[in-house]
């Protein structure tokens, strides 16, 4: 498997044992036809006011570049993972998802006989705010080191989803 391959598929298996400890059904698509690498559903969540079983949707990028500028890591979105990401108008909130990896694999993952170790974060980023633009190949995004994802993060997200609205 080339480098860029694992990356993906170690991001995915973080991300995808988050939202099982969390308790959140995964769902896969076999063509990533709209930046949509991976969805979660969440069982209940509803009430007055409120969307039962909510969804939410992530695109999923891993890098090894060393692209952390302060508090923010800038990254180059595609445009066409910009557009599709970006705006109001979608029935599932949307996040990119971004991972941060050193190029050396053997730090990656760690652990012993009590416990598996994955000493790297993921950070998400919610461009539904933000507005079109007129470049043509790829937009700089900063996404806050703030917002880790975390098993509170996507139970806070599907809430969010289950009131109509994303984080």
């Amino acid at each position: 498997m080339n480098a860029n391959l694992q990356k993906e598929e170690f991001q995915y298996a973080c991300v995808s044992a988050m939202a099982a400890h969390a308790g959140l059904n995964r769902g896969d698509f076999r063509v990533d036809e709209d930046s949509v690498d991976v969805s979660f559903k969440g069982l209940g969540y509803g009430g007055h006011g409120r969307r039962r079983n909510p969804i939410i949707e992530f695109q999923l990028k891993c890098s090894s570049q060393d692209l952390i500028k302060g508090d923010v890591i800038k990254f180059e979105l595609k445009v066409k993972n910009y557009n599709e990401l970006r705006g109001d108008d979608v029935m599932v909130p949307k996040y990119l998802v971004l991972m941060l990896v050193p190029e050396d694999r053997k730090t990656w993952i760690g652990g012993d006989d009590n416990w598996l170790h994955l000493p790297h974060s993921c950070y998400w980023l919610s461009l539904r705010d933000y507005p079109p633009t007129k470049n043509q190949t790829s937009v700089v995004v900063d996404v806050p080191l703030a917002q880790r994802v975390t098993t509170d993060t996507l139970l806070a997200m599907m809430s969010a989803a289950s009131a109509g609205a994303s984080l």
